[in-house]
């Protein structure tokens, strides 16, 4: 994505008193040899893309294949969640929004970086990036093609707010060309992004 910004380089933002014993943590542990450069990077990454993503893809797989679980999703996310065994901290309250033809969900936390971790991880950079948390409100369909989005102009879109007291999930469309597929192979289509709302599930080359 791409936006007009100032350079605060000149006026950097204090950090956490969390962040600052972060710092120290990992660089003791550099120094002592014990964490290779990159590592925390990659370990980061992993909990943001595959590891911490799961969780939800496997939640989105079972609404596919199961409709009274998705009827109890829609009706009681963090209840449904829990019968796969996922929740606790940032997923107390949790809305579960759905894609169909007509209606696509995003979701954004305007005020910070407010996300379901049970069920997404870590946010990614650019949910808490200024210039995401203020253009999907504004113009969501341009912001969904710069992800490789593009919706018909018939489809509304829906841009849901999340809080410090309630945090939204996409359940995105099944693709079509999947009836074939097992639920453990569907969770394998399911992305974050997707369960963001900026993209698509796509079936299988």
């Amino acid at each position: 994505m791409s936006d007009h910004h100032h350079d605060h380089g000149h006026h950097p933002h204090p950090i956490s008193d969390v962040q600052a014993r972060a710092r120290a943590l990992e660089s003791l542990l550099r120094d002592k040899g014990l964490l290779t450069p990159g590592a925390v990077d990659t370990l980061v990454s992993a909990y943001e893309q595959d590891i911490g993503p799961l969780n939800g893809a496997k939640v989105v797989a079972r609404a596919w294949t199961d409709p009274d679980y998705k009827q109890r999703l829609l009706a009681d996310g963090p209840d449904a969640i829990r019968e796969l065994g996922f929740g606790g901290l940032q997923g107390e309250h949790m809305v579960v929004v759905e894609n169909t033809p007509e209606v696509h969900n995003v979701v954004v936390c305007t005020l910070c970086s407010c996300y379901p971790w049970p069920v997404l991880g870590l946010p990614p950079v650019w949910y808490k990036s200024a210039p995401y948390r203020s253009r999907v409100v504004r113009e969501p369909r341009a912001v969904l093609a710069e992800f490789g989005t593009e919706l018909d102009a018939d489809v509304a879109i829906r841009v849901w707010d999340s809080s410090a007291e309630i945090r939204y999930l996409v359940l995105p469309e099944r693709p079509a060309g999947t009836e074939h597929l097992s639920e453990d192979e569907l969770a394998g289509l399911v992305t974050r992004d997707a369960m963001i709302g900026v993209q698509k599930v796509e079936a299988p080359a």
